[in-house]
C-alpha cells in the first residue's frame, strides 16, 4: 500500500512547492512510497505525503540533507531564502529567550516537530527537555510551548498557512517577529483539528512594550519587543 496521500485538496495559494523529477518518481514507485498508477512522471506536479512518506523520502536520500523543505498539511513546501535581518532576528530571539528558560525547557532552532499531518520547522521552538529525549524522535506539539517565526518577506504565509498548521496542532503559543512592521505578533488560544484551524486571540506588542514568555501557561520572563528586531 503506497505511503503518499492521493486525495489531494488544492495546495494552499503562493506556496512554493517542491517538485519532483521523473526519475525521482520512478525511485518512489519502486521503492513503494507511492503507486505507480497514481501519478504522471511528465509534469513534474507536486505530491502530497503522509509524514511517514515523508520520513521515507528522507531515509532514502529522494530529499537531500539539508534541502530546505518542510512538511505542511501534506504538502512538501520549499522554505524561502534567508537575508541578514532574517538571520539576525533568529539570534536575537536565540539570545532573549535562552537567558529566561527554566531548566525544564530548551531552545530548537530550524528543527522539525512532528504533527499528526506536517513537520514544520519553526525558525525557534520552545520545547520540554532533557534534549536526549529527541534522538530517535522530533518533538511533538505535546512537548512544545512555543513556536516562533522571523517574517520579513515570508509574512503573509507566516500568518495565513503556517498559522494554521500551529493551531490545528495545540501548539499553545506562536509569534511572528514581524520585521517589515516592526512589531511581535502573538498567538494563543488554537482551535485545535477543524474545517478551519486558527488562533482565536492575537496581540501585538511594539517598540517600547515588553513580550511575556508564557511556558504551559505560566510566565517565565519578558522580553522588550526592540531586543527582538534587528
Amino acid at each position: 500500500m503506497s505511503l503518499a496521500l492521493m486525495a489531494t485538496p488544492p495546495p494552499p495559494l503562493a506556496v512554493p512547492l517542491r517538485r519532483f523529477t521523473a526519475d525521482e518518481y520512478e525511485r518512489m514507485c519502486r521503492l513503494g512510497i507511492v503507486e505507480e498508477s497514481s501519478v504522471d512522471r511528465q509534469d513534474g506536479r507536486p505530491l502530497r505525503f503522509s509524514v511517514d512518506a515523508y520520513h521515507r523520502l528522507i531515509e532514502t536520500g529522494i530529499l537531500r540533507e539539508g534541502e530546505p523543505v518542510e512538511l505542511l498539511e501534506g504538502w512538501i513546501v520549499t522554505k524561502m531564502g534567508r537575508n541578514p535581518p532574517h538571520d539576525l532576528a533568529v539570534s536575537l530571539a536565540e539570545y532573549e529567550i535562552d537567558r529566561r528558560l527554566p531548566a525544564a525547557w530548551f531552545r530548537r532552532v530550524q528543527s522539525a516537530v512532528t504533527t499528526a499531518g506536517s513537520e514544520p520547522e519553526p525558525d525557534i521552538a520552545v520545547v520540554r527537555g532533557p534534549r536526549r529525549r529527541y534522538a530517535k524522535q522530533h518533538p511533538t506539539p505535546q512537548d512544545t510551548a512555543l513556536g516562533v517565526e522571523v517574517a520579513d518577506t515570508s509574512l503573509a504565509h507566516d500568518r495565513g498557512f503556517k498559522a494554521s498548521v500551529y493551531a490545528k496542532a495545540s501548539i499553545p503559543v506562536y509569534w511572528i517577529i514581524n520585521i517589515p512592521e516592526s512589531h511581535v505578533e502573538v498567538y494563543t488560544d488554537p482551535t485545535g483539528p477543524g474545517p478551519s484551524p486558527c488562533y482565536r486571540q492575537r496581540q501585538d506588542f511594539r517598540l517600547g512594550t515588553d513580550i511575556p514568555l508564557v511556558l504551559d501557561g505560566q510566565e517565565v520572563g519578558r522580553i522588550p519587543v526592540q531586543d527582538l528586531l534587528p
